[in-house]
């Protein structure tokens, strides 16, 4: 009858050989002396070494030998040797950024996502008016000096404990209850809170070996009761902004229609000063052009009446009758055959050139 197991079916388990006898023990003793060496190197290295992390660094305190107490040096990211016993111990601090958060709402953050992530309630602050307002503030920091850290405060997280967290409230309070109830609501005023509150927790933690880099004031909340108050006066103050940036539009909407209403009358202004003008220039054209052909005109005529005039003197002048006789002559030129009477007292002999003379009364 075969044998039932739990494997699948078609699957052979694996069976180790069965030891039989002194080769059996002999085996046991082998895997014995392998675990013990094993768990003895094990313990050796975790007594002799310590692994420093990345992002941490490390300080070395000697409580038994010669240079006894905290060294100076900080370890980075590795292993260090120490001695064992008890007589070297090494300390871990982060050298990333810390996060110590005032807050309300703790649960928004997961640990995972922020390693050295610390929160406490929200500040509880009284404004420089007299009511009280839940801030809900992130103190970002990092330990700057790890020596001073250990030397001051302490190992392990006493940084928190009896560092930032004694510290970040009252500063708080300190700065941001200059504030008003309403210029809570002002955020260049709540910034620069904020950049004191930062160089305060400096002044007082630098001594401590511990720097702060940002304080954020992410949210805050007043009394429904003042919260309600706030809102009301903040909408009618916004309905007095409305009512006065309406009328000052109405304002200046005015002042453009009478810009423009007073463009176009210029406008029409040049327009017609520059329609006269024009008119004007036309008027003096056509009287320029007139006068000057009038002047021509004149000048023509007593050219002409000078010619005329001049014309006649030399027709008078002595050779005037041999001119006439000439323009006579023309006459006659061109003419292939002309009857006259040669003989009597009104004839003409073409070969008498002194009785032609005489014709056209031309004088030698």
């Amino acid at each position: 009858m075969a044998e039932k197991t739990n494997f699948p079916e078609g699957v052979v388990p694996f069976k180790l050989p069965k030891l039989k006898g002194k080769g059996k023990q002999k085996g046991l003793r082998r895997l014995i002396y392998l675990a013990i060496i094993i768990l003895g190197v094990v313990g050796i290295y975790n007594m002799l070494f310590v692994y420093v992390q990345p992002g941490t660094f490390a300080l070395k305190e000697v409580k038994i030998g010669v240079k006894r107490g905290i060294q100076p040096n900080a370890y980075q990211a590795g292993l260090i040797f120490r001695k064992p016993f008890g007589m070297e111990h090494i300390h871990i601090f982060p050298k990333t950024l810390l996060v110590y958060e005032l807050t309300n709402f703790p649960d928004i953050h997961d640990d995972d996502e922020i390693p050295y992530y610390r929160f406490d309630k929200a500040a509880h602050i009284q404004t420089s008016d007299g009511f009280f307002v839940d801030v809900d503030a992130t103190i970002i920091y990092r330990i700057d000096d790890p020596y001073t850290v250990l030397q001051t405060i302490g190992p392990g997280h006493l940084y928190e404990d009896n560092g930032i967290i004694p510290k970040a409230e009252p500063v708080l309070k300190q700065a941001l209850g200059q504030l008003t109830t309403e210029e809570f609501y002002n955020s260049p005023k709540r910034y620069e809170k904020t950049l004191m509150a930062k160089s305060l927790l400096n002044e007082q933690l630098r001594n401590k070996g511990l720097k702060v880099e940002h304080v954020l004031v992410r949210y805050f909340q007043y009394s429904e009761e003042i919260q309600k108050n706030i809102e009301e006066k903040k909408l009618k103050d916004q309905l007095v902004f409305k009512n006065q940036a309406e009328g000052r539009a109405a304002m200046e909407e005015a002042n453009l229609k009478r810009i423009i209403e007073e463009g176009e009358a210029a406008v029409r202004v040049k327009l017609q000063e520059g329609q006269a003008y024009i008119t004007r220039k036309n008027a003096e054209k056509d009287l320029y052009t007139r006068k000057k052909h009038a002047e021509a005109d004149l000048l023509i005529k007593l050219a002409e009446a000078t010619r005329t005039d001049l014309k006649n003197k030399a027709l008078q002048k002595i050779g005037s009758d041999r001119l006439v006789g000439l323009e006579m002559a023309k006459v006659l030129k061109g003419l292939d055959l002309i009857v006259l009477p040669s003989d009597g007292k009104a004839g003409l002999n073409p070969l008498d050139l002194r009785n032609a003379l005489e014709l056209f009364e031309v004088e030698d």
